[in-house]
């Protein structure tokens, strides 16, 4: 629908979220302003066809009184003509295009417009910024924060212009028939915003904590569901539900104190609201005793002061709901527009096909600690060679390789791979040309398939295939059924892939890095939760794979690196020894102690501790 797609509702927005709550709402509906400013123009039309109608109200009785009982409708034929014209025909006219602007360009456009740019602002953070939240909460404050920007939006358009149309439009007529009567309104109006700049700056602080504890409800009921099983496994119900409704408590407690707010500005308001009626109604009266007033004036001026009178008690709601709403905003915008703290250089350039080279150049990094991480790291990784990385837990494996993906920024030194700095080429080309399996395997509550194709989005279905038959999840994937019915690579896995063993989601894993087929390829414990017999085909399949590609295998079984070309030898951050299996044996060090201990098992907690 055309109408409806006045506002571009996925536009990307330009430049960081700004801090400060005017200039974020400029940057969140940039763009639609036009629109909004147009929507706004056929509001106020519609709040001035209130005064309208009570100027007309007023001259019908003043023309049927003037003309008689005998000659109203042959002396005012036009005017009554145009009084039904206008309740038949402009009136439903001007208020139907204002509920269709509304409605339709603008209502449905803002909230994806919002969102749609915080969520990307989000996601371009770096791991540390979901690391140190709750995934839940996050999720929350970006819904919160567009609807209620939409909200503000939207309440500015249906009642600010409605109603300020309709206030000016009443003090123009009052001022028509005596200035005193127009005074009344002044000076009503006066008392009226006053209030309201009391109230509202409290109903928008104690609106933004209840968000706050509201968010902190939804990321501990999210972190306990995401967790069911641990919480299962441990016996933890009656401790995950005192969080729960400690939790809820705090929210119940913010909302206590909004409520009580908001009652007292409402009560406040419409006390208020009562005395106009009294005032205006009576003034007019008393003008008209003293002949500066018709009966039609008191007609016109009583329907202006009840209508005032009960729009005063929907524009209270409203603006209540507003600052509520502009409370929610500031408390999503505190949460969710910190500056991106690892991000591309302005000259970054895309990282094409590389042949695999990689070099770690006096490479440091400690978390902003003093220790940690890894220290001096100075290593070159020749294309097409494999390299399996062993140690002790803490040793530093994961740290190098969330490095090598850029996940971190070096501290001291620099990695490059195929001679370009990491930090001068944009990061998403960069992981473009590494395919990663973890030991903590990523599913998606989506198909099969898709999770597959997350590899290489534009894979034909006989590419997924193959990539799933090299990973040896063919077979099972063909017998799952999910819940819907849905079956083989069209059954969805659950989330986190909780509907498959852990050596089925790691095969799943397997093929969408096989799909990827990029030219560096990262393995961290990428067979550890498989059994024997299927860990010796998926080394076969990965034999295959990793031909002509670069590879760092992160193992603490020894047996699954020993093939590998060389192994890195890492304790306390540092590389402590080097060489092919055979050699490092020879040399009766770290490694052929591992070796020695696990006999082809795992690397021993105690040496760690050691």
């Amino acid at each position: 629908m055309r109408f409806g797609s006045l506002i571009d509702a996925f536009r990307p927005a330009e430049g960081p979220p700004p801090r400060t709550l005017l200039a974020f709402f400029r940057w969140c509906l940039r763009g639609a302003w036009p629109v909004l400013i147009w929507a706004a123009f056929i509001s106020a039309c519609a709040g001035s066809m209130e005064v309208v109608s009570a100027m007309l109200l007023g001259r019908v009785i003043d023309s049927a009184l003037a003309s008689g009982a005998d000659r109203v409708f042959a002396d005012n034929w036009m005017l009554f003509a145009g009084f039904a014209a206008f309740y038949l025909i402009v009136r439903p006219a001007v208020f139907g295009l204002s509920t269709a602007t509304n409605a339709v360009a603008v209502g449905p456009n803002l909230l994806p417009l919002v969102l749609s740019r915080l969520h990307r602002w989000t996601m371009g953070q770096a791991v540390t910024f979901f690391d140190n939240d709750f995934a839940g909460r996050i999720a929350q404050k970006q819904m919160q924060t567009a609807r209620a920007a939409t909200d503000v939006a939207t309440e500015m358009i249906n009642v600010v212009t409605f109603a300020l149309s309709s206030l000016i439009g009443s003090a123009v007529f009052l001022l028509a028939i005596d200035g005193w009567v127009s005074a009344v309104l002044a000076v009503w109006l006066v008392l009226y915003f006053a209030l309201i700049r009391w109230f509202l700056p409290k109903v928008r602080g104690r609106s933004a904590a209840r968000a706050s504890a509201r968010a902190m409800v939804t990321g501990q009921v999210v972190d306990t569901i995401t967790n069911i099983k641990t919480v299962k496994l441990f016996a933890h119900h009656e401790h995950e539900d005192r969080s729960a409704l400690a939790a809820m408590a705090g929210f119940r407690e913010r909302a206590l104190d909004f409520g009580v707010i908001s009652a007292w500005f409402r009560y406040s308001l419409m006390s208020l609201a009562g005395m106009l009626p009294v005032l205006l109604i009576g003034g007019t009266i008393w003008l008209w005793s003293t002949g500066h007033a018709t009966a039609g004036d008191i007609a016109a001026s009583g329907a202006i002061a009840i209508r005032i009178a009960q729009m005063t008690g929907w524009v209270s709601m409203a603006f209540m709901q507003l600052y509520g709403s502009i409370g929610e905003v500031e408390d999503g915008m505190n949460t969710l527009t910190p500056p991106h703290t690892l991000t591309d250089a302005p000259d970054a350039r895309d990282l094409g096909r590389v042949r695999g080279e990689i070099t770690f150049d006096h490479l440091s990094f400690a978390y902003g600690r003093e220790d940690g991480g890894v220290e001096d790291i100075d290593l070159v990784i020749h294309p097409g060679e494999k390299l399996g990385i062993v140690g002790a837990s803490g040793a530093g494996k994961s740290t190098l390789v969330a490095l090598l993906l850029r996940l971190y920024d070096a501290e001291k030194g620099r990695i490059l791979i195929g001679g370009s700095d990491l930090r001068e080429v944009t990061q998403e080309s960069l992981r473009r040309q590494i395919a990663m399996v973890t030991q903590e395997t990523a599913m998606f509550n989506r198909t099969a398939r898709d999770n597959i194709l997350y590899g290489r989005p534009d894979a034909t279905e006989e590419e997924v295939i193959a990539a799933a038959k090299q990973a040896e999840a063919h077979d099972f994937i063909l017998g799952l059924e999910d819940h819907m019915g849905n079956t083989g690579y069209d059954a969805f896995l659950g989330e986190r892939g909780v509907k498959l063993s852990g050596g089925q989601r790691q095969r799943i894993a397997l093929a969408r890095a096989f799909l990827k087929d990029a030219p560096i390829l990262v393995l961290d414990e990428a067979t550890s939760a498989l059994d024997s017999e299927v860990e010796a085909q998926i080394q076969e399949a990965l034999a295959r794979v990793m031909e002509g590609k670069t590879v760092l295998a992160i193992a603490h079984r020894l047996s699954t690196i020993a093939e590998m070309d060389r192994i890195v030898v890492m304790d306390g951050g540092r590389i402590v020894e080097m060489g092919s299996h055979d050699a490092l044996l020879a040399r009766h060090g770290l490694y052929a102690r591992y070796w020695n201990r696990q006999s082809g098992g795992f690397i021993g907690t105690e040496e760690a501790a050691e």
